[in-house]
């Protein structure tokens, strides 16, 4: 192994951490746009479920997903700590868009080299199965890294786009 291949495997990537309920979660931190604190957001008529409406941000209409509900949670419950991390999500038919994504509570910043970056179990190969990058142990306990690129799908984008988005 070159000295330069050798500083690309140790090279740290940084996780934006986040609840959904007891389970921890991270996203690419270069993915993330803002973090919103919880406010109401417009309803779309005959949305997905787990898409809750849409917000105004600055001038460009996002839709704001619940990820617990996305990810197998039917009861979602909003608190004081609850907040929307807004991220930049590449679509391969229409490119860049932002979606906003409700989460319990932001915990903080991962920082992780490749090699901790541990591939998920083939058990996890179901519906959320699709959405991992792999996970990462730390003191505080094992973290789900999510690819907020296949959280929607194409046929979802679709559908979301023809509600009104």
């Amino acid at each position: 192994m070159t000295t330069e291949n050798a500083a690309a495997s140790e090279r740290n990537g940084q996780y934006l951490a986040f609840l959904l309920g007891e389970e921890s979660f991270a996203v690419d931190i270069l993915k993330v746009q803002e973090i919103r604190g919880w406010e109401p957001v417009r309803a779309l008529p005959e949305s997905l479920p787990y898409v809750k409406g849409v917000l105004d941000l600055r001038g460009t209409i996002v839709p704001i997903l619940d990820l617990r509900v996305r990810l197998g949670n039917a009861s979602p419950c909003y608190g004081p700590t609850t907040v929307i991390i807004v991220v930049a999500v590449g679509v391969a038919e229409t490119g860049c868009h932002l979606v906003g994504m409700i989460v319990d509570a932001v915990s903080g910043v991962i920082d992780a080299a490749t090699a901790e970056v541990k591939p998920a179990p083939a058990m996890a190969g179901g519906v959320g199965g699709r959405y991992l990058v792999g996970m990462v142990s730390s003191a505080e306990g094992m973290t789900v890294l999510l690819d907020v690129d296949k959280v929607l799908g194409e046929a979802e984008w679709a559908q979301l786009q023809a509600s009104g988005q």
